[in-house]
Formats: C-alpha cells, sequence, structure tokens
C-alpha cells in the first residue's frame, strides 16, 4: 500500500502571467518540500500521455529537480490520468523500481490561443462532422448531455442551477477559488446562457495553474514530514470509444461505462464501499457531467442523481460533500489535480473553513472520455 505524503498547487487564476513549465515546477516543487523531501530522494514520476509530454515533459522537469529517475511513466490524459496515477507509482515502489514517486499536471489553457476550445480540433472527424453544424466546443457537447437528459429523467434547469450554488458556496469557504462571486439560483437564472440549457455557472472554469503530488510506501511514509494519506483503492477503466466520437456519439450517450469499472475496482482493491465515503472530489466540467458521474460510480441510480444530490446535500455541512473546495465549477479547472490535493488536504484537516468535520474517506473520480480514474483516500 502507498501514501500521499506531500501536495502542492499554484495560485487558481485565469491568467497567471507564468509559462507553463514555470507553473508545473512551482508545484512540483512545493510538493517536494511539503513531503520534507528533496529531488534527489524521488526516483519515479508519472503525468499524463496526451497533454504533458509536449508542454513539461518528465526528462525536462526531472532535470529541474535533480531527480535521478529509475521509473518514468505515463497513462491516459487530464483527469483519469491524474486521479489513477497512484496505480502506476504502487507498481514501481512495490516491484522496488522506485522508492518515491512524483505526479504532476498543469495546463495553461486561459492564455494558451483558443484553450481547452482547441483540444478537439486534433480528431478530424469532430472537425469535418461536428463544428461546421455548430458542436465547436465543450459546452455545446454537454448541453447535448443536459437536454436529452431532462427528456428521458424529468430534469429540471433548478437541479443543475442547485449543483453551481453548492459549488461556488464551498468555493467561498475555501478563501482560494478563482471564483468567489456569491451564487444563487436568482444570479444563476439571471446569467448568461451559453448553450441552451447550460448557463455561465454551468461551465467549468478557464485556468491557467498546475498541481503535484508524492507517493511513496506507507512505511516510508511513516518517517517523512506530514501525515501520510493512503491510498486504499485505485480504479481505471476504458470504454471502446475513439476521440472522435467522445461526448456526443457514444451510445447511450448518457452514461459512462468507464466510471462504473473503474469505482468497482477501487471499492473491491479498498474494501471500502461508497457508503463509507465522507466526501467526493468528482470531475466537474459541468453540472451535468458531474451529476450523471455520482449515478455511473454507484451512488445511486441513473435518472437519481439530483434527487441524491439535493436529498444529501452537497455542500461542505452536507451528509455527502461533493467538490469541497468548489470544483473545476469554481474552484479552477486544472483538468482534476486540484482535485487529488483537496482530497488529500481534507484528509490531513487542514482544510480550514472548507473542512469537513471528521473527514476519514474520501473519494476522488477523474474523467477524460473515454478513460476514467477512481481514487479512494484515507486518514
Amino acid at each position: 500500500m502507498v501514501a500521499i505524503v506531500g501536495i502542492g498547487e499554484t495560485a487558481p487564476a485565469r491568467q497567471s502571467g507564468k509559462d507553463i513549465r514555470a507553473l508545473v515546477l512551482e508545484a512540483c516543487t512545493d510538493a517536494l518540500a511539503d513531503a520534507g523531501l528533496g529531488g534527489s530522494e524521488v526516483d519515479g514520476i508519472v503525468t499524463d500521455s496526451v497533454i504533458m509530454p509536449g508542454t513539461v515533459p518528465a526528462d525536462w522537469l526531472a532535470a529541474q529537480l535533480g531527480m535521478t529517475l529509475s521509473f518514468s511513466a505515463s497513462l491516459s490524459y487530464g483527469g483519469a490520468a491524474v486521479v489513477a496515477a497512484p496505480m502506476l507509482a504502487e507498481m514501481a515502489i512495490a516491484s522496488g523500481r522506485a522508492r518515491a514517486v512524483l505526479v504532476y499536471f498543469g495546463v495553461d489553457w486561459g492564455s494558451r490561443p483558443g484553450g481547452p476550445y482547441a483540444f478537439h480540433d486534433a480528431y478530424p472527424a469532430k472537425a469535418a462532422f461536428e463544428k461546421p453544424y455548430g458542436f465547436s466546443a465543450q459546452p455545446a457537447y454537454f448541453a447535448l448531455w443536459a437536454r436529452r437528459y431532462m427528456h428521458e429523467f424529468g430534469l429540471r434547469e433548478e437541479d443543475l442551477a442547485d449543483i453551481a450554488v453548492a459549488h461556488r458556496h464551498n468555493a467561498i469557504r475555501t478563501g482560494r477559488a478563482q471564483n468567489r462571486k456569491p451564487l444563487d439560483r436568482d444570479g444563476y437564472f439571471s446569467s448568461r446562457l451559453v448553450a441552451d440549457p447550460l448557463r455561465v455557472p454551468d461551465c467549468c472554469l478557464i485556468s491557467d495553474g498546475a498541481g503535484a503530488y508524492v507517493v511513496t510506501s506507507r512505511e516510508r511514509a511513516r518517517d517523512l514530514r506530514r501525515v501520510p494519506v493512503e491510498v486504499r483503492g485505485v480504479g481505471f477503466a476504458s470504454a471502446p470509444v475513439p476521440g472522435d466520437d467522445v461526448f456526443t456519439q457514444p451510445s447511450p450517450l448518457l452514461t459512462t461505462p468507464a466510471a462504473t469499472r473503474a469505482s468497482d475496482q477501487a471499492q473491491r482493491s479498498a474494501k471500502i464501499s461508497l457508503g463509507d465515503v465522507d466526501f467526493a472530489e468528482i470531475y466537474d466540467c459541468f453540472t451535468i457531467s458531474c451529476l450523471a458521474q455520482i449515478e455511473d460510480l454507484g451512488f445511486c441510480r441513473k435518472g437519481d442523481g439530483a434527487h441524491f444530490m439535493r436529498e444529501q446535500g452537497i455542500t461542505i455541512d452536507g451528509r455527502l460533500p461533493v467538490n469541497t473546495h468548489g470544483g473545476l465549477l469554481s474552484y479552477s479547472y486544472r483538468l482534476g489535480i486540484e482535485h487529488v490535493v483537496e482530497a488529500v488536504r481534507q484528509l490531513r484537516g487542514d482544510a480550514g473553513d472548507a473542512q469537513v468535520l471528521g473527514a476519514e474517506i474520501g473519494l476522488v473520480g477523474g474523467f477524460s472520455p473515454p478513460d476514467y480514474g477512481v481514487a479512494i483516500l484515507t486518514r
């Protein structure tokens, strides 16, 4: 079993004024300092396999930190990668190929021309068959989800509003979030429509920033600076859907089968059920995607997500706090690395006014269709 012993992240910002490499280096340096480790004491590195290799290569980062690597790996991209990365770290540590592993990820989509809207230009079918007809970016993709969900399950716009309002409430409690402007239902319905029925608060922020964390064995963790957070279970799964089809073409549209399989794997590995979870950090690129993942992870049945979230209460003081930092909707949009950092912060008891009382078990879900990653962390 492995543990997370150090975390670091840059301050949430729309535009940081810094190069992406500088942002990642800052987050990694902070994570190492938090763990009380020097770069020479960390011999493994893991990141995603799509975004980081072209912007912040592992060899460049290792050289800046003085790391002599005996293990280097990548998987998936974005949310699924940063959440499932402890799976690779554990393999490396258990096999003796590494003693400590640094996991990192960052984006500069607040500063880079095109930002996240340019990401799917890499897929020829989207450029040829979707963009000419208005499916030009993620809000249009997920507006399709929301309308289909409304048709099938009777979802109301008020249900989406409540998710956005709860996330903003949590973000304000952190004191660090990128968007801390108060939001209520009236504010939600007076906000600009982006892609019917999605409004501005339904959509994730655009951000520059980076995050990182350090993984080592449970035995070694006992001798380090911070109280370790154990990685009790990890799941990773992928659906047979190519990048050309993600978000718009798969059938059934509203189901993420990889999330269900990854959740089952993580629960079996951890020997913990979802009923034991004290809080969840779910990849909330849009309100509707957060709702759908709550269902596909197994917290409730398909179609019951809005009722479940309303009955449970997803603010910090609720029975199942979701995205205790405000999530991608209100904290920052760094594709999920901030979700892992926040879960560790909660389990250490370091979340300040945003602390979930008695938090002992947290679940993190990372969404990168067709892939999905789940991590169950404990004190």
